[in-house]
């Protein structure tokens, strides 16, 4: 890779940053660009996931404050995306490249319909909450507590099999099952998506650490480094209307890129 195209690669990592900080799907940026400067599919997926830590962080810490009082729902989640990024390294080390391709889409436009009708499926199941106070798991009931730890433990899955999209899956899925503000949610998803991606970061380089390309990984950790402290600080600001609006149009994107 010449020093132009590393540079590129960090300029994509400055804007997946802040894009997962916002969405989740920052890797539709940093990984068609190194498939484009000819790094494999493979070899991409692995690099992007190591080099994306350092903006998950960033991401996660600009949003400390929205974190407060919802330790009692990630405790539950936590271990729930730990265990299924483990399940998807494991996956995307044995399965062909042909699954992701059919699978990914689809589960990117059912987010997006979630992420869409999120209001109006609270408002059917009683549960929205307009306050934002902490909602510990005994109040949202064991029926709940179960779908919101198989749903993060289902995206915990995809993610450490591939990690674009994470979040907009993680936003859609917990945004019909917990009652709670768009952006306290947004934070919880920046804490459950960097879980995923340093369990893969950690995986990818002890059983495959000669297949990564460790020069494209540093430019994207430095670039989403950036990108994770710009994407929290402004990204705060936006309403949950306008939220949901960059979530939809980042998807869209998204999606219409896979397809292409």
């Amino acid at each position: 890779m010449t020093i132009w195209e590393l540079v590129a690669v960090l300029f994509a990592g400055v804007g997946a940053g802040a894009i997962n900080a916002l969405v989740g799907s920052g890797t539709l940026i940093t990984f068609p660009t190194l498939v484009a400067f000819g790094v494999p599919p493979v070899t991409a997926t692995m690099s992007n996931a190591i080099g994306l830590v350092a903006g998950g962080v960033s991401g996660t810490w600009g949003y400390r404050r929205e974190l407060e009082g919802q330790w009692t729902r990630l405790r539950w989640q936590m271990p729930a995306s730990f265990t299924g990024a483990i399940i998807g390294c494991w996956l995307l080390l044995h399965l062909p490249e042909t699954v992701f391709e059919t699978v990914v889409p689809v589960l990117l436009v059912a987010a997006l319909i979630l992420v869409v009708a999120q209001p109006y499926i609270q408002k059917w199941v009683g549960g929205r909450s307009t306050h934002g106070g902490d909602l510990t798991p005994p109040h949202l009931g064991p029926v709940r507590i179960a779908a919101m730890t198989f749903g993060t433990f289902a995206v915990g899955v995809y993610g450490g099999y591939f990690t674009a999209a994470q979040g907009i899956l993680l936003m859609g899925v917990l945004g019909v099952i917990v009652p709670d503000h768009l952006q306290r949610m947004n934070a919880a998803k920046n804490l459950l998506s960097l879980v995923v991606n340093v369990v893969a970061a950690v995986t990818y380089t002890l059983v495959a650490f000669d297949r990564i390309d460790w020069w494209a990984a540093a430019a994207i950790a430095v670039g989403s480094l950036a990108g994770g402290f710009l994407g929290a600080r402004y990204g705060r600001r936006l309403s949950p209307r306008a939220l949901r609006a960059v979530i939809v149009v980042v998807g869209l994107i998204g999606l219409w890129r896979l397809l292409a």
